[in-house]
């Protein structure tokens, strides 16, 4: 009995421990290192290099390594884990002593009559509970699969801000440097009177409202690069050098709603989900058989042994586990419907992402083609004619405005562009190819769990 009962081990929370470790935590560790290697092998990235500073490919395998709700999540699969490990057990033994005296005079008044018990489970609810821990941890591995790759989404969406908001704190700069020199010149000509002094204030009203852009920019951007490190599991002060983009990978290959259900990863989450219940009502169901009590028995009675057997099966017509099932059964209707409607606003919010990128991809190209060519046209012209005497320094101003108006709007149209292709990726799901499982960067004695996407479908592998 003592052989088969484990001990009890404290162990205390070490947040001065984490927080160091957390602190000396760099995207060039070498769990990182290493997953990226194993990418690299797969065929799933090109690289990892971060002489050049860290790009956003690379930052997706720092926070498939390091975020810290993916932590979580893949330890909450170990615990699903331990379940399916030990599920369909049968019960203990049971060992019992009766001990009776009689009431009347003998010499030997006591009746002893001990009892070993076991529990035969003839009903099929052992091999019912061990189908639903497996498939509990199989949704709890696709769970996993979804997250990660939410997560790679939102690390995109984060840095495609940051870039956004660098992007335009370095074209505010660029502004601001050229009506810097235009402040100093017209305010010559205007104590010149070679022109009013109205028309040199208006550079300089023009120069502190680029500054306040300029401040508003760069808050942004370091904004936005805090919460981008928060995703990759980094600290606000570890040496990182991101590089900024606004341009993101190619649309997914295939857009269509057929592909969206083949690929998605809350679809699939919610078919293993549907499972769960499919295979909870079979165990509700198998409750009402009963299973079989079987042991010896013996009995000393005032000096004479008695040995048998005892014999016992419950009778199922009170209570017959009506409201488990009753309950199992509402809870599969409800994971069918909770599929079927998910399909319904996935397809929605298809639909609607194609849509808008079509529309986003028009206007770009308009700018790019149209207005962009015509105002950089607009705003020579005006330096020129302004350099012979011919031309005004309004002009000047306003060409100049309409250069930094227009440039800050491609900036924004590419971001949402690439918004639009990142949640386009984030409905459809990722590309059908094997994904290596990242390593446990934190050398806990809990197992971590590792995924694997396989065929879209996620199948998943525990990996401690």
């Amino acid at each position: 009995m003592l052989a088969g009962c484990q001990s009890y081990q404290p162990k205390p929370l070490d947040l001065e421990g984490h927080r160091d470790s957390w602190l000396a935590r760099t995207p060039g560790d070498e769990p990182v290192r290493a997953f990226a290697k194993r990418l690299a092998h797969s065929g799933e990235s090109s690289g990892f290099d971060l002489s050049d500073g860290l790009t956003l490919a690379e930052g997706e395998i720092v926070a498939l390594v390091f975020n810290p709700d993916l932590r979580l999540a893949r330890l909450r699969v170990g615990m699903a884990a331990a379940t399916a490990e030990h599920a369909g057990l049968w019960a203990d033994p049971q060992f019992g002593f009766d001990f009776l005296s009689l009431t009347e005079n003998a010499s030997n008044p006591l009746v002893i009559s001990p009892s070993l018990s076991f529990t035969i489970p003839i009903s099929g609810r052992l091999e019912a509970e061990k189908a639903r821990a497996d498939a509990s941890l199989a949704a709890e591995l696709t769970r996993v699969a979804e997250q990660e790759w939410q997560t790679r989404i939102e690390v995109r969406r984060a840095w495609l801000r940051w870039s956004a908001a660098r992007f335009k704190a370095e074209q505010t700069e660029r502004l601001l440097d050229s009506i810097e020199s235009l402040v100093a010149s017209t305010t010559r000509l205007a104590e010149a009177g070679e022109i009013v002094q109205t028309e040199a204030t208006l550079f300089t009203i023009e120069q502190a409202s680029q500054r306040h852009a300029l401040l508003r920019f760069r808050g942004e951007a370091a904004e936005a690069e805090q919460r981008l490190r928060a995703l990759l599991g980094l600290a606000p002060e570890a040496p990182l050098e991101l590089v900024p983009t606004v341009v993101i990978h190619p649309a997914p290959d295939d857009q269509a709603a057929d592909a969206m259900v083949e690929r998605s990863l809350t679809l699939a989450r919610l078919r293993d989900e549907y499972e769960v219940a499919e295979q909870t009502l079979r165990r509700e169901v198998r409750k009402q058989y009963p299973d079989l009590t079987i042991g010896p028995v013996a009995n000393f009675d005032r000096g004479d042994t008695l040995l048998g057997f005892s014999l016992s099966v419950p009778i199922p017509i009170l209570n017959a586990n009506k409201q488990g099932i009753a309950e199992a059964h509402a809870e599969r209707d409800l994971a069918r419907a909770a599929f079927e409607t998910a399909y319904e606003r996935l397809a929605g919010s298809l639909a609607a992402s194609r849509l808008r990128l079509a529309n986003i991809r028009e206007q770009r190209e308009t700018i790019e083609t149209g207005i962009a060519p015509m105002v950089d046209r607009q705003l020579a012209d005006a330096q020129n004619l302004l350099q012979i005497g011919e031309g005004g320094t309004l002009v000047l101003l306003e060409s100049l405005s309409r250069v930094g108006q227009t440039r800050m709007a491609l900036i924004d149209v590419r971001l949402d562009e690439s918004l639009t292709l990142a949640e386009l990726s984030l409905l459809i799901g990722p590309p059908l190819t094997a994904t290596i499982a990242p390593p446990n960067p934190h050398n806990h004695a809990e197992a971590d769990a590792a995924s694997a996407t396989h065929e879209g479908d996620a199948a998943r592998e525990v990996n401690p």
